[in-house]
């Protein structure tokens, strides 16, 4: 069997096995409850796990394995700023369980008078950090597949050019999160998260301990074979190659270079907490103690793991070498499944080669599958109970209606997923992920920090604050380096999402959070100053005591 005959096998079968989980989940699957929050019948070990699967995507499995790669230390900074994020999570969580039922929008209403622009606000924000989450994850699923099988451009499987391949992998993904979602809800999306995280975490053990096999299991030999592989020498175990670089004779651009750097960990640690199906999952458990429970487990999980990709990243320098990365994907993508490669073939030839490709390929395919399904499953939740079950319904539906059209809009969602992930799939949409945290940190956070801290906080203040912090960030993008105007000094060609010649940048920061999160929280401040209406100091009083103690939580 060819190795891309196995890799289409383990795809297969990963796909078989779920959606026999989301059968079985539909049978048990009624109302609301269980939809949304699978019942609340997960222990907090279990949330943990799934928690873990739904922040570790692939961006963090093949990316930051590929930014360690390609560019040493400063690879690892995204890797500590995704696991600082969840000190801050740690902090929340609990509080956010008790306040809410099951949506970030819940927790929101709960001190307010004037629910229903609140509940809107809520919706807006987590379909808006969803589908641009969402897009970036399906876009790199094409990419990523075609790699794995093998289709480069000019060759063809099942018939399929590079091109069509990709389609057709996006419009594939797409489909199965709506199977997983509108069938199996929350149940199904949970399972499929706690096999996923347990082939990540399986794949990375076995990856990792081959990689420092191949070095006597010093860890020291591993870094100077990586460092002497790179080109760079010394400085590819320092700070500096990538973010927050100096640049002799210009003041300017060494500081924006540095500007950029705490802007991007400032969105990756605060964005965490603010993510909706990050939120969403806080819910799937019966109290505040298991959620922090589930807590306290994803950061362990989360930790180990981000400590296996020093050894994926470093040892794909040092195994396969920076040309050969490049070759194969210029941002590092394809470092891990080279890898997987270069030491499956050391332990067993060929056939070993295939097999741990085969084997890392479905663990990537399964990871973005995971992803995708829990983005839907909150934005999908978030359009049913916020608004139409509260604001159109008026609060009194009926939970079939509400489940009715949670399916529906996971229909909706994902196929505008589909839709636009076709149409971007030959687009660099990398930033998404970046402009994603961004957002949730920029909207999301301010909103649920001073409505659980703040006496004074009110509707117009959470109004302000959510459209504020959205607006913000995506108007910053859209006129930095990241769309327009940047270029590579030596080839002159666009590193942007426009081509050479086209500039119309006027913020010089590649990532908004440094000036986006500021102006979210200040919007929050001065619509809640600006807005008539007086906070109610007791329901703030009872969303304390629910917050702190779980009394009366649901």
């Amino acid at each position: 069997m060819t190795g891309r005959a196995l890799t289409f096998g383990l795809f297969l079968a990963f796909i078989l096995i779920t959606l026999a989980i989301t059968v079985r989940a539909r049978a048990t699957t009624r109302g609301a409850d269980d939809f949304y929050a699978g019942g609340r019948t997960f222990t907090g070990p279990q949330n943990g796990v799934a928690l873990a699967g739904d922040y570790m995507s692939a961006a963090s499995f093949l990316g930051i394995a590929g930014i360690i790669a390609l560019n040493g230390y400063d690879g690892f900074l995204y890797s500590i700023g995704f696991l600082v994020a969840w000190l801050l999570a740690l902090l929340l969580v609990e509080m956010v369980r008790n306040a809410g039922r099951f949506t970030m929008g819940d927790v929101l209403v709960r001190r307010v008078r004037r629910q229903a622009p609140v509940r809107r606000a809520a919706a807006v924000s987590t379909v808006t950090v969803s589908v641009f989450y969402l897009l970036a994850q399906m876009v790199g699923a094409g990419a990523l597949v075609s790699l794995l099988l093998g289709i480069h451009r000019g060759e063809r499987f099942l018939g399929m050019g590079a091109g069509t391949a990709k389609t057709v992998t996006i419009v594939a993904v797409g489909a199965l999160m709506i199977l997983y979602v509108a069938f199996g809800g929350m149940k199904a999306t949970t399972w499929v998260q706690i096999i996923k995280t347990g082939l990540l975490m399986a794949g990375a053990v076995v990856l990792t301990a081959l990689v420092l096999g191949r070095f006597g299991f010093d860890a020291g030999a591993m870094l100077g074979s990586a460092a002497d592989a790179s080109g760079k020498g010394g400085a590819f175990l320092r700070p500096g190659l990538q973010y927050g670089r100096d640049v002799p004779g210009d003041a300017y651009r060494t500081a924006v270079n540095k500007l950029d750097f705490i802007s991007l960990a400032l969105a990756l640690v605060l964005g965490t907490a603010g993510l909706p199906h990050v939120v969403a999952r806080f819910f799937a458990v019966p109290d505040g103690r298991a959620a922090r429970t589930s807590v306290s487990w994803a950061i362990g999980l989360v930790g180990v793991f981000y400590l296996m990709t020093l050894a994926l990243g470093f040892g794909a320098a040092a195994l396969v070498g920076r040309s050969a990365i490049v070759a194969q994907d210029p941002s590092g993508n394809t470092a891990v499944p080279q890898l997987a490669q270069a030491v499956g073939e050391h332990v067993g030839g060929r056939a070993g080669g295939d097999v741990l490709l085969a084997f890392i390929g479905a663990v990537a395919f399964a990871t973005i599958l995971a992803v995708v399904s829990g983005l839907v499953l909150a934005s999908s939740t978030s359009l049913a109970h916020d608004y139409f079950g509260q604001v159109l319904m008026l609060g009194r539906p009926r939970e079939s209606q509400e489940v009715a059209v949670a399916r529906f809009a996971s229909f909706l969602v994902g196929s505008l997923a589909i839709v636009l992930a076709v149409v971007a799939r030959d687009l660099n949409v990398a930033f998404l992920v970046a402009l994603a945290f961004a957002m949730a940190a920029s909207a999301n956070v301010p909103a649920i920090v001073l409505s659980l801290f703040w006496r004074r906080f009110n509707s117009a203040g959470v109004v302000a604050g959510i459209y504020g912090g959205l607006v913000a960030s995506l108007a910053l993008v859209v006129f930095s380096p990241v769309v327009s105007g940047k270029v590579d000094p030596v080839t002159g060609v666009s590193l942007s999402l426009f081509p050479a010649g086209v500039d119309f940048h006027l913020f010089p920061l590649e990532n908004p959070g440094l000036v986006s999160i500021p102006i979210g929280f200040a919007c929050a401040v001065a619509g809640t100053f600006a807005g008539r209406e007086k906070a109610d100091r007791d329901r703030y009083d009872d969303l304390s005591v629910r917050a702190l103690t779980g009394a009366g939580s649901q």
